[in-house]
Parts: C-alpha cells; sequence; structure tokens
C-alpha cells in the first residue's frame, strides 16, 4: 500500500498530534494520560486529537456523551501513518 502522505505531513507538522499518535500506538489512552506521559497540556492534547479524529486517523471509543473517561484509540489509517512515520525516521 501506498503510503498517505498528505495524513502523514498533517501528522508531523504538529508537535501535539505526534505526542498523541506515539502514545496511542501503545494502545489506548484518555487525554489526560495522553498529556501525563509526554508532559503537555491537556489542552493542546484534546485539540490535536480532536484534529485527528477529523481526520479519521484515531477513534473515540467510549459514547460521544462521555465528557469524562474519554478513550481514544487509532484507527486502521492513524496505525498505517504511524508505521510510516516511524520507519521513515519522521519525528
Amino acid at each position: 500500500m501506498t503510503p498517505d502522505w498528505d495524513s502523514i505531513s498533517y501528522c508531523i507538522s504538529s508537535r501535539y498530534r505526534v505526542v498523541a499518535l506515539n502514545r496511542l500506538n501503545e494502545g489506548p489512552a484518555t487525554p489526560s494520560q495522553i498529556a501525563a506521559d509526554a508532559d503537555v497540556g491537556i489542552a493542546h492534547v484534546s485539540r490535536a486529537l480532536q484534529e485527528l479524529q477529523d481526520e479519521l486517523l484515531v477513534t473515540l471509543l467510549v459514547s460521544e456523551d462521555r465528557k469524562k473517561g474519554r478513550v481514544y484509540g487509532l484507527t486502521e489509517t492513524g496505525q498505517e501513518v504511524w508505521d510510516t512515520v516511524e520507519a521513515e525516521n519522521m519525528v
């Protein structure tokens, strides 16, 4: 499969999107877990997750109605994009 360079470029153009994808590559997580693991602000992580969700690279694994404890995971496309980022040493 040909890498989706538009999505890859989009992801690596923001350190917060990179942080979120890197953490979600290890498994599903909440925004607060991602922020704590990477020592970055939760507002940045939440915005990055929303952007990645809009691009169909991450998905919300719980109901949209949940305001606390929202768990996110990589989509298949998100996993492919992240695998390429890592394989090409782009971060």
